[in-house]
């Protein structure tokens, strides 16, 4: 055959890959390859270790027979291929967990053959999912899970419980509820803090938590030093898990409260000038650490304490984890049989509480097995509040000035003339000097005292603001049924 006869090799990739591959465009505008019939996906311009399409696309050439191809034939064709896909409809790839039809929810086993777990209201099954309903996109952090076990009649939970140190049932329930809500697309979830003494297995209790959803490979890590590297390791996987935290700065404080509820990021996008890259994230956390110092009132509204106590017979590592791996199928599977029936279960959505979802979830949990999941995670909100106002000198001396106002009658000041009675109140007739970190202008306190809303909310004072012809002021109301902590019951 004449050399003008020949067919450029950028067509004989072209035609090689639209008839193995289908090409599709997410949001953001991210082009993804997807083998026919399989429901892993990967970006075609990526150049991973946990391989590309272009490395699957050289290998597919090469043993169709179709020949081995020169780099500049691959990029030419894969920008016509990318260029083309851009007219192709919108579809999402997801990481873990994704939604399905009909009310239907993915598990990604992260199996090489792309069997998953579709949850469904009926119950769960494995099967490999349809491309055009889940797109699964892949990272190093994707482990692979071991397939479910059936018919275990709840055996799994009871071996998880029995394998890690919760301190009580009550810890036990919120667990299992989070559990659960990691299996939830949709459902942001508070972060478990595992917390207990040294020596009480905190971070064996939070690999163990983390594996049942991200396989053996999962585990945790110590928190990145800047919310750029935290947004990377939190867009790669589905549960982000920090070990022994020590101290919690404002930064990684906020960036743990988008990541909880979700937020997105957007930064220049590599080698143009004017072009942006987009990232949404909403993802489980899990967090283990004896203390972390002051918690700001923001993130203790999106944390889940779990208590741990000490064992009282020790074990080796390889004599646990070993028992581990042998219980996973086990405890996967009751997991999902109880995660069938909780969202089967009818139950009112308190209306009182910030993470509403999960305590709906909760409410779910205790409809379908009468844990007291709801009551629970209140108690534990309730400890976090006290958390806050311990760690909170001007928080302690708002609660001082309310006990001493009457109830049901609001008290109106600037922001200014708060500061000075609030100051004059905390030095005492000693004059005491102020803390640092203090207020030092009106401005700063107002701000101070609109983060600190929902902790005093729930000790009983109400802290407002507004705007008359003279300018703007707080106001600040006791309730009529406000009782000090030492005498609330619990919820």
């Amino acid at each position: 055959m004449a050399d003008e006869e020949k067919t450029p090799a950028r067509e004989v990739i072209t035609d090689y890959a639209q008839a193995h591959f289908r090409y599709f465009r997410t949001a953001d505008g991210t082009v993804y390859a997807q083998r026919n019939g399989h429901p892993v996906a990967r970006p075609i311009r990526s150049q991973g270790t946990t391989g590309s399409h272009r490395q699957e696309l050289m290998v597919g050439l090469f043993r169709d027979g179709c020949g081995v191809f020169n780099g500049t034939a691959l990029k030419e064709a894969l920008d016509l291929i990318e260029a083309l896909a851009l007219t192709e409809d919108v579809q999402p790839v997801h990481i873990r967990v994704a939604p399905g039809y009909d009310g239907a929810t993915w598990l990604d086993l992260g199996r090489a053959d792309g069997q998953s777990v579709r949850i469904h209201p009926a119950g769960w099954e494995i099967t490999t999912p349809d491309p055009r309903e889940v797109c699964w996109r892949r990272t190093q952090l994707t482990g692979e899970l071991p397939l479910p076990a059936r018919d275990t009649d709840g055996k799994g939970i009871d071996l998880l419980l029995r394998l890690c140190n919760f301190a009580g049932a009550e810890t036990e329930c919120l667990a299992i509820a989070w559990l659960i809500g990691c299996l939830g697309p949709s459902v942001p979830v508070p972060a478990p803090f595992l917390t207990g003494p040294q020596g009480a297995g905190k971070s064996t209790g939070g690999r163990m938590l983390v594996r049942i959803i991200e396989g053996m490979s999962g585990d945790l890590r110590r928190a990145p030093k800047d919310e750029e590297n935290l947004v990377a390791a939190v867009a790669a996987g589905w549960v982000t898990a920090l070990d022994n935290l020590s101290h919690m700065t404002p930064d990684l404080s906020d960036a743990m409260c988008c990541i909880v509820t979700g937020a997105e990021n957007v930064k220049r996008a590599l080698f143009t000038d004017g072009d942006v890259f987009r990232a949404r994230y909403r993802r489980p956390m899990l967090l283990t650490g004896i203390d972390v110092g002051v918690i700001r009132p923001d993130l203790a509204e999106r944390l889940l304490p779990l208590r741990l106590e000490r064992p009282k017979v020790r074990r080796t590592e390889a004599e646990l984890w070993a028992e581990y791996t042998e219980a996973l199928p086990a405890i996967l599977g009751s997991l999902l049989d109880l995660t069938v029936k909780v969202r089967a279960a009818e139950a009112e959505t308190p209306t009182d509480l910030r993470m509403a979802d999960f305590a709906h979830l909760c409410a779910q949990l205790d409809a379908a097995t009468g844990f007291g999941a709801l009551a629970a995670y209140r108690r534990s909100l309730d400890d976090l509040n006290d958390d806050v106002i311990e760690g909170d000198l001007l928080a302690q001396t708002v609660l001082q000035h309310a006990d001493g106002i009457e109830a049901g009658e609001p008290q109106r000041m600037t922001s200014t003339e708060w500061l000075h009675c609030l100051s004059r109140l905390y030095s005492g007739e000693n004059l005491r000097p102020l803390p640092k970190g203090w207020p030092t202008t009106g401005k700063v306190l107002s701000d101070r005292l609109k983060r600190l809303q929902p902790t005093l909310a729930a000790r009983g004072v109400l802290i407002d603001s507004g705007r008359t012809r003279e300018g703007r002021y707080l106001e600040m109301l006791r309730r009529p049924d406000r009782n000090p902590p030492e005498q609330q019951q619990a919820f």
